[in-house]
C-alpha cells in the first residue's frame, strides 16, 4: 500500500499549529471605523438599512468615540449630514461645518485618534452630485453635467477647511479628474504639506452603495454617477486611475467597494508600493447583517473570513462598518 510523501495536513492538525503557520493575520490596527455626524441635539438614530450604525449629533458623539478608542481602533472616517444644502455644497467647506466641528471635538477628546475626513460634496449639494453641475431640461426632465474643473476649487477648499479643523488624513472620494493634484496644491499652499491624502483612487459606480445613500442622504436628484465613477466591468482602467493619483501626490490608494473587487486590490498591490486601502462598503455590511439577523449565517465567522480575504488580497487598511465588532472578536481570541 502506498502512502503520500507530502502530507499537508501535518500543519493543520491543531489550532496552535494553524496559528503558527498562518500567512495572513487581521489585527485591530488594520481597521478604520466610519461615523455619520449630523446637526441637531440628542440625535442617535439607527440607520434602518444598516443595523448597528447610527447618525450622531455632536452632543451624542462622545460615547461612540469612547467605545472606538477603548477597542483599540486607531482611526475614524467622518461623514457629515448638514442642516442646509445648496448647489455648490457650501456646508462642506465652511469653518463651522458639521465635519469640521466633529473633528475638533474628537481631537480635543482623543488627540491620538486619527481622524480621516471624507472630502466630497455629494452630502452637501442639493442635487446630490460630487461636484458642481450645469442643469438643463429636456422634455420636462431635469438633466445635468457634472463640471469637472470648476469642482476642483471647491474640493480643495473643503480639504483645507478639514485640515484646519485638525483632520489627520484627507480622503477625497469625488472621482473628479485631477482632484489629487488640486487638493495637494491647496493643502500645501495653506501650510498643510504634512497632511496625507488617502485617495479614493479606484471607486466603481456600484450598486453596493445603496444603504450609504440613506445614511449620508446623498442620492443624486437626477441621473447617476457613471460619468465619473468607474465601470464595474473595467480592470485595466483601475491601473490608469491609480497611476494618475500616484503621480499627482497621493499618499494612500483605495479600492471601493472591496468584496467584488478582490482582483483589483491584488492588481494595485502588485503594481504600486503605497499603502492600500479597501473599503468594505455599506451594501456588503448590510447583506451580512440581514442574513445574520435571519439566522442564515454565522456573522462572526463570515466577517472574519471576509475581512481576512481583503487583507490577503493585498489591503493594508480596511474601512469597515464591522470595525467595532471585529475589534471585540479580536479581544476574545
Amino acid at each position: 500500500m502506498s502512502f503520500p510523501i507530502v502530507r499537508h495536513r501535518r500543519l493543520r492538525q491543531s489550532a496552535g499549529m494553524r496559528n503558527l503557520v498562518r500567512e495572513t493575520v487581521l489585527n485591530v490596527n488594520d481597521l478604520i471605523m466610519p461615523i455619520f455626524v449630523t446637526y441637531g441635539t440628542g440625535v442617535k438614530n439607527e440607520i434602518s438599512s444598516m443595523p448597528g450604525i447610527y447618525h450622531f449629533s455632536l452632543d451624542m458623539l462622545k460615547p461612540e468615540v469612547d467605545e472606538i478608542v477603548a477597542l483599540g481602533i486607531p482611526a475614524v472616517l467622518l461623514f457629515g449630514i448638514p442642516e442646509t444644502k445648496d448647489s455648490v455644497g457650501t456646508s462642506a467647506f465652511v469653518e463651522d461645518g458639521i465635519v469640521q466641528e466633529a473633528t475638533r471635538l474628537i481631537k480635543k477628546w482623543y488627540p491620538n485618534l486619527l481622524v480621516v475626513a471624507d472630502t466630497c460634496l455629494c452630502e452637501f449639494t442639493d442635487h446630490g452630485h460630487c461636484g458642481m453641475v450645469h442643469t438643463f431640461e429636456v422634455d420636462g426632465q431635469v438633466h445635468g453635467d457634472v463640471m469637472n474643473d470648476e469642482s476642483l476649487e471647491l474640493l480643495a477648499k473643503t480639504a483645507v477647511s478639514q485640515a484646519k479643523a485638525g483632520a489627520d488624513i484627507i480622503a477625497p472620494s469625488n472621482m473628479m479628474d485631477g482632484f489629487v493634484q488640486a487638493i495637494r496644491a491647496g493643502l500645501d499652499e495653506a501650510g498643510f504639506e504634512h497632511v496625507p491624502i488617502m485617495s479614493y483612487s479606484v471607486k466603481y459606480a456600484s450598486a453596493f452603495y445603496g444603504p450609504f445613500r440613506e445614511a449620508a442622504d446623498s442620492a443624486p436628484q437626477f441621473g447617476d454617477r457613471k460619468t465619473y465613477q468607474m465601470d464595474p466591468a473595467n480592470a485595466r482602467e483601475a491601473l490608469r486611475e491609480a497611476e494618475t493619483d500616484v503621480l499627482e501626490g497621493a499618499d494612500m490608494l483605495m479600492v471601493k467597494p472591496a468584496l467584488a473587487y478582490m482582483d483589483i486590490i491584488r492588481t494595485l498591490k502588485d503594481q504600486f508600493d503605497l499603502p492600500l486601502v479597501a473599503y468594505n462598503v455599506s451594501g456588503e455590511y448590510s447583506m451580512v447583517k440581514a442574513a445574520a439577523l435571519q439566522g442564515w449565517i454565522n456573522e462572526k465567522a463570515i466577517v472574519e473570513e471576509m475581512l481576512t480575504g481583503m487583507k490577503r488580497a493585498g489591503a493594508d487598511i480596511i474601512i469597515t462598518y464591522f470595525a467595532k465588532d471585529a475589534a471585540r472578536w479580536m479581544q476574545e481570541r
